[in-house]
């Protein structure tokens, strides 16, 4: 089972390169970043956590930008996986976005996975065009156009939300079978089915409890639809637990992502290597 860390990015604390940097040094696997790339003032929609329409954390609203903060993080590091946890992919056009996506896995050697999201907040996917209710049949879309794109050699794509005719576009991802997409959502049957026919994995919310059920119901619904392997499952940790740890492991849990504290780059990076020695991690 590999580790990471989530750094909830903002324009104050610990840079993602420096995060990155600490990280890759004191063996972790991974490094995310999230986004949101605005924060409507009035809102109606309901927060995950808090319940209610208010934000649990500031830092909303100051996200950097994931894939120029992943850039910055692939600069200083030659071997830890860059991900998002998670993108809103559905607020970017698909066209320019999956070449974002390509150049940063181009330029990093293959490093990055696409943690997808939804998206909660219904008043900042209506500034992007998009309607709360269609946000799954959206994301859906513009992943296949994204595959059509890193794949194809002449790229074609015909959709309700995104449409184009043949076309070149590189440089295309690393890995032959693209970017990996993992989507972060709610442990439920849903969500079970989405993944099956769209992604290659699930990255559960800090509300998921039962884990090893999830697990047991995603890989139904993947043999299900016919699909080869075994789906990557990333789990959202607190504090190191050896015995939750020991569990998922048992379940099928691939990766587990610890979050970062908002706090400065030396007490960040001091975070970091205490984990890391909580994990027993080689660095």
């Amino acid at each position: 089972m590999r580790y990471g860390v989530v750094l909830f990015t903002s324009d104050r604390g610990g840079t993602p390169a420096e995060v990155a940097r600490a990280a890759e040094d004191a063996g972790f696997d991974s490094v995310a970043v999230p986004e949101h790339t605005h924060m409507p003032v009035r809102r109606e929609s309901i927060h995950p956590t808090t319940g209610t329409t208010d934000l649990p954390d500031d830092r909303y609203a100051r996200t950097l930008d994931p894939w120029v903060a992943l850039a910055t993080a692939a600069a200083v590091t030659t071997r830890i996986t860059l991900s998002t946890a998670v993108a809103l992919p559905a607020e970017h056009d698909p066209i320019a976005l999956a070449k974002t996506i390509a150049s940063l896995d181009h330029l990093s050697g293959g490093r990055v996975v696409l943690g997808a999201g939804f998206g909660w907040n219904a008043e900042e996917l209506a500034d992007h065009g998009v309607d709360r209710g269609r946000r799954r049949t959206v994301l859906a879309e513009y992943l296949g156009a994204m595959r059509a794109l890193w794949s194809q050699e002449e790229a074609a794509f015909e959709g309700e939300y995104v449409k184009f005719g043949p076309c070149w576009a590189w440089p295309k991802p690393v890995r032959g079978a693209g970017v990996p997409v993992l989507l972060g959502a709610g442990g439920t049957a849903r969500t079970f089915e989405w993944i099956a026919r769209h992604a290659d994995g699930w990255i559960t919310t800090p509300a998921d409890r039962d884990i090893g059920d999830g697990v047991r119901s995603l890989r139904e619904r993947w043999q299900a639809e016919g699909r080869a392997g075994e789906p990557q499952v990333v789990a959202l940790a607190g504090k190191p637990d050896p015995g939750v740890l020991a569990e998922w492991e048992a379940a099928g849990v691939t990766e587990v992502l610890f979050g970062l504290p908002d706090r400065s780059a030396e007490d960040v990076t001091g975070y970091i290597g205490h984990l890391a020695g909580k994990l027993g991690l080689a660095s």
